[in-house]
């Protein structure tokens, strides 16, 4: 029996969060010729557009449909494979009253969701499988629920007790990662701020990760282009007041060069950060 390709899987809540967070594997790994999947669990519809001037592609076109065009564009900048939606509904912000409509991805019954996540793992095959902390990276509900379904659906995935409704055979995929912001590079982010507004430190819900609890950085300076050029095609979430449209190029390289994650399952351990997701597995 042929071995499937190596096959990375990205699981995502929302357009734009598989540029901004992990916009540099992606486009490394696709360049490699790995099988790069990702999975949305929402279509980002409570997405606000943040650019006064932004024109929607068609007029009157609904906030879903605004960020799946994006979406579309930047799928292809980044050389992903293929795509796959849980078919949620975004549940806005920490403290929007949506949060408690029950439609909406963080009130999904967790089974479901994780049964509809390992499905599609079972249909690609990865061998590994990125998505956030247990915090969501700045505490967004639909970043917390992609963390408990993506973690509950990596071991359903291989469970041969677990059947999906076409019947597809057990995938065990073998390495999860959560994605990791060092707290160096949280520092910096509120220096470049303060800079910009002496008068002002503005607060920030991202959560840091300690340095000695990043196991893998991963070097993506050679696509940083494609990662930075994917995110900015998301025109309705980025404005002209974005972070990333502030930063200068000395900035971006030095901040974003390198994509850092905390191995959940599956690698050896070490004092040595590993350099590449896939290391043990080639």
């Amino acid at each position: 029996m042929t071995s499937p390709p190596l096959t990375l899987m990205t699981v995502h809540a929302h357009p734009d969060d598989e540029s901004i967070g992990t916009g540099g594997i992606i486009a490394k790994y696709a360049r490699e010729g790995i099988k790069t999947v990702l999975v949305h669990c929402t279509r980002g519809e409570m997405g606000d557009v943040q650019d006064p001037a932004f024109v929607p592609p068609v007029p009157g076109m609904a906030m879903a449909d605004i960020r799946m065009h994006e979406l579309k564009a930047a799928i292809s900048l980044l050389g992903i494979r293929s795509t796959h939606y849980l078919g949620y509904r975004d549940s806005g912000m920490a403290g929007h009253p949506e949060n408690q409509n029950p439609a909406v991805f963080a009130q999904a019954d967790v089974e479901e969701a994780s049964l509809r996540l390992a499905r599609i793992i079972r249909e690609e095959k990865p061998h590994v499988v990125v998505t956030y902390d247990e915090y969501g990276v700045y505490g967004h509900p639909d970043h917390i629920m992609t963390n408990v379904v993506t973690t509950k659906s990596f071991f359903m995935a291989g469970n041969p007790e677990i059947r999906t409704a076409d019947n597809l055979p057990p995938w065990s995929p073998k390495k999860l990662y959560y994605l990791a912001i060092p707290m160096e590079r949280i520092r910096k982010i509120r220096t470049m701020e303060k800079d910009r507004d002496p008068e002002k430190l503005p607060p920030t819900s991202l959560v840091g990760t300690p340095e000695d609890e990043i196991t893998t950085v991963i070097d993506v300076s050679d696509v940083l282009d494609v990662k930075f050029n994917a995110i900015f095609i998301h025109k309705s979430q980025i404005g002209p007041a974005s972070f990333f449209r502030k930063m200068s190029e000395e900035q971006i390289q030095v901040m974003f060069a390198r994509e850092y994650f905390v191995c959940k399952h599956g690698c050896r351990a070490s004092d040595a950060k590993e350099t590449d997701l896939f290391e043990g597995l080639r």
